[in-house]
């Protein structure tokens, strides 16, 4: 699934949220000011109002009624009586919903009683008036404000987008160093622009260093290859000649051993070289073939030694890959399990989806598997080679999507397993 936060998604998100966040306050602050707070501030109103008045009639029994343009009052006992609506009404409050809204409050002073009524429907017009008008005029405000600072921060932020998706359409292979430059109508930022171009020379110095690597590369190997074939045709011819003793043999065989190490470890680097590159050629190589032909290259070299080797195949697997890359990573396999087995057995079988490669060697403990992948790391015993082996296996299989999975315990071997997760099979 891609990945589709971005910058001006997220901002534009936030912004959003905020607008959510003060329509709720305004909305509760609205339902507050328009319901609780005049409701009670009315009825504290009243209550003060009808205590005021019954102090006054105690001092002044002819006391007014209380009488203005939003308050009227009523008595049982002065002129024409309250209405029988309000007479009818107990003590406290009452709200009316009529004609017009009105709340009344009935209170009683020496067995008389007072009605105040009060018009809620012009403190609404009010409250509209002063205060849902200038509020709505303000959120319309905030709002303009939201949608201006999204749109210059949108502006601001982007060169960043527009670098990124850039970036992303840079070629791995052969990176264009151009497509990061920033021109009008992005106007970038002093900051931008220097991120523009620090990741322009970060691509050309890249660039530049993979292209240097490939050459080097190429070179060497192209190089050390005429003196190693000039090598193993002069021990092929030495070791024809008759009057050979058997001590010279062996030197000879270790002098052709190294001289194939050497050839096999310059093919494996220049592998790994090509692999930053464009890509090796895949077809679908069988398993079984490479196993044999690695198992054949690798008895001639250890000839003599006395480790049997064998060969379990369950069916015929078949993996998408380059014939070079596969007998690599299985070719070191088998040569560092007989590299490292003294006596018994190699077993090598070929599974539905795996390879697995078991010895009887000494084996490892649980540090030296985890320095094993590592490079140079040549095991407690020294036995020779390079040290690069499983490094090598290691950064193919990974290339290549192939776990391995190493298994193993001092004096009980080793077993080594490659698993192809895309390969198919045949019957043998």
């Amino acid at each position: 699934m891609p990945h589709r936060r971005g910058l001006t998604r997220r901002l534009g998100r936030d912004l959003l949220l905020q607008a959510v966040y003060i329509s709720l306050a305004v909305l509760v602050g609205v339902f507050i000011a328009a319901n609780v707070i005049p409701d009670f501030m009315i009825r504290q109103a009243l209550e003060q109002e009808a205590a005021y008045y019954w102090d006054h009639v105690r001092a002044n029994p002819g006391h007014p009624l209380p009488d203005t343009l939003n308050l009227t009052a009523y008595r049982d006992d002065v002129g024409s009586g309250a209405p029988a609506a309000l007479a009818a009404l107990e003590l406290g409050y009452h709200r009316h919903a009529g004609a017009g809204e009105t709340l009344i409050h009935v209170s009683e002073h020496g067995g008389k009683r007072l009605y105040l009524v009060f018009d809620v429907e012009s403190v609404n017009r009010l409250l509209v008036l002063f205060g849902l008008i200038p509020l709505a005029l303000a959120l319309i405000v905030i709002y303009l404000s939201l949608y201006s600072g999204y749109r210059v921060s949108r502006r601001a932020v982007s060169p960043v987008v527009a670098l990124a998706q850039r970036v992303q359409q840079l070629d791995p292979a052969e990176p264009d160093a151009s497509l990061l430059e920033l021109e009008e109508p992005l106007e970038p930022d002093s900051e931008i622009r220097v991120l523009s171009e620090a990741l322009q020379g970060l691509v050309l110095r890249v660039t530049e260093f993979a292209e240097r690597e490939r050459r080097f590369t190429r070179d060497t190997s192209h190089e050390l290859r005429t003196p190693l074939t000039v090598i193993k045709m002069a021990v092929d011819r030495l070791l024809q000649d008759a009057g050979t003793d058997s001590a010279a043999t062996e030197s000879l065989m270790r002098i052709r051993k190294s001289a194939e190490d050497m050839e096999q470890l310059t093919a494996a680097f220049l592998l790994l070289a090509r692999e930053s590159g464009q890509g090796l050629p895949t077809e679908w190589v069988c398993v079984n073939d490479i196993v044999s032909a690695e198992l054949e290259r690798a008895q001639l070299v250890n000839a003599g030694s006395g480790i049997k080797v064998e060969l379990e195949e369950g069916c015929r697997l078949l993996v998408l890959a380059h014939d070079k890359v596969l007998a690599s990573v299985i070719g070191n396999l088998l040569r560092n399990a007989l590299s490292y087995t003294d006596a018994g057995s190699v077993r090598v079988q070929v599974g539905a989806d795996s390879v697995t490669i078991e010895d009887t060697g000494p084996g490892m403990d649980a540090a030296e598997v985890e320095r094993a992948f590592k490079p140079f790391q040549r095991g407690g015993r020294q036995r020779g080679g390079f040290g690069v082996g499983l490094t090598i296996v290691k950064r193919l299989s990974e290339r290549f999507d192939w776990p391995v999975e190493v298994n193993s315990e001092p004096g009980s071997g080793t077993r080594v397993a490659v698993h192809f997760p895309d390969a198919r099979t045949e019957p043998v």
